[in-house]
């Protein structure tokens, strides 16, 4: 029986990346054998153990031969004959086919070292073509690799067009699908997800409300860029810059949604295109099961954007409006990433991206003043019920009235 390290810990070891996940292949092993040794068995399609005293997963080696559609579409052989070799084989890119053996030897059949090497993201086999959740892994690696340079091989990128061609998008799993892309937002360039899945031809299969807004134009005046498509994916990418937070930065890449159903004949302007997008992110976020909270906070982004940009013309109700209409008032973590999402929109346009945007700290200013109201003093002078919460209201403008004109006299 022989334990080799495999997979992203050998591959972010050699990147000189901090590694977090530790995974192991079993080679010439059974799982009594692993159960006898104390591994607890926990895998339900093949044979995954955890290791007694430190958790980690320890897989046995194994094959896996195209059955069906899909990726669950696979027999699996994990007899006790297999070879490291045969087991890498069957892995989705050459970087990820490495392993390490426990005296320190790195095991590259593939040429995944070279590749890496060379910054080159490429398929390990034609078998590559059999699994369609590898179109959205291979475009998650571009996001999370480019700062380094990485690309999509040329080879791997007609594969993954292929894939698409033969209809396998529509047997990916919406959970697998969220999966995927929740990683992708995490990454350093998220945005570079998108533009892969689009190379390929996956975008319009899975994400048909953001796909069809390349070729959509803004006007010049606002958006030097003009195409809305390259907007949503500079709109991400500042996202990325300013917030780790993945909420935040999937309501950027939503937020002008609306803008693929404005009719042909009233390009470049997109008058109502806040709420026309509502009901495109409903229906997109139910299709692949997306949280609730990713819902929410893309809907009142789409809905308020264009507010937040106004904020130094807006009257002291309109403010306190969209401070109640997003639900800052009521929950603790909205207001920031609602912000950054309005400030990435701001700055992902040709020539703005490091403009500042003191609409940021104005709408901070106008909600700290006018988040908590001391309702005694309204109590003690007679109010109480629905009149008691106008008053609370009234307060509210008011203080935030305030905080305007002091902004207007850049006091």
């Amino acid at each position: 029986m022989k334990v080799y390290l495999v997979g992203g810990a050998v591959r972010d070891r050699l990147l000189g990346l901090s590694v977090t996940d530790h995974d192991y292949v079993v080679v010439g092993a059974t799982p009594e054998d692993m159960e006898a040794q104390g591994f607890k068995a926990v895998g339900k399609d093949f044979p995954v153990f955890l290791h007694p005293e430190t958790g980690e997963e320890y897989a046995l080696a194994r094959t896996e031969r195209k059955s069906g559609r899909g990726y669950r579409g696979f027999e699996v052989n994990f007899s006790k004959d297999i070879t490291l070799e045969d087991d890498l084989v069957r892995r989705d890119l050459t970087i990820n086919a490495l392993a390490q053996a426990e005296d320190g030897t790195i095991v590259d059949p593939y040429g995944g070292q070279n590749d890496i090497k060379h910054k080159i993201l490429r398929h390990v086999s034609p078998a590559f073509a059999e699994d369609p959740l590898r179109v959205l892994r291979v475009a998650r690696f571009a996001a999370r690799f480019h700062h380094l340079e990485f690309e999509v091989a040329p080879e791997t990128l007609a594969l993954m067009t292929e894939l698409v061609n033969q209809g396998e998008m529509q047997y990916l799993t919406a959970e697998r699908v969220w999966t995927e892309t929740h990683k992708a937002l995490s990454a350093q360039s998220p945005q570079v997800y998108f533009e892969v899945l689009r190379e390929c031809g996956a975008l319009k299969e899975l994400f048909p409300e953001l796909d069809c807004l390349w070729g959509i134009p803004n006007p010049e005046k606002w958006h030097p860029e003009i195409d809305t498509g390259v907007h949503t994916m500079m709109v991400l990418e500042q996202a990325a810059k300013k917030t780790d937070n993945t909420v935040a930065r999937f309501a950027a890449v939503m937020h002008d949604l609306g803008k693929g159903v404005t009719p042909e004949e009233h390009w470049p302007q997109h008058r109502g295109h806040e709420e026309s997008g509502v009901p495109l992110i409903k229906s997109l976020c139910r299709r692949i099961k997306a949280p609730k909270d990713y819902e929410y906070l893309a809907i009142q982004v789409s809905r308020f954007h264009l507010h937040s940009h106004k904020m130094f013309e807006l009257r002291p109700k309109t403010v306190y409006k969209v401070l109640k209409s997003i639900g800052a008032y009521r929950k603790n973590n909205i207001l920031e990433p609602f912000i950054l999402a309005c400030e990435a929109d701001f700055n992902g346009r040709l020539g703005l991206e490091n403009e500042p945007y003191p609409q940021a700290n104005l709408l901070r200013d106008c909600f700290k003043i006018s988040q908590f109201i001391d309702a005694r003093p309204l109590m003690e002078r007679g109010f109480e019920g629905a009149e008691l919460g106008k008053a609370i209201e009234r307060e509210r403008i008011a203080r935030i009235k305030h905080s305007l004109q002091k902004a207007k006299n850049g006091s």
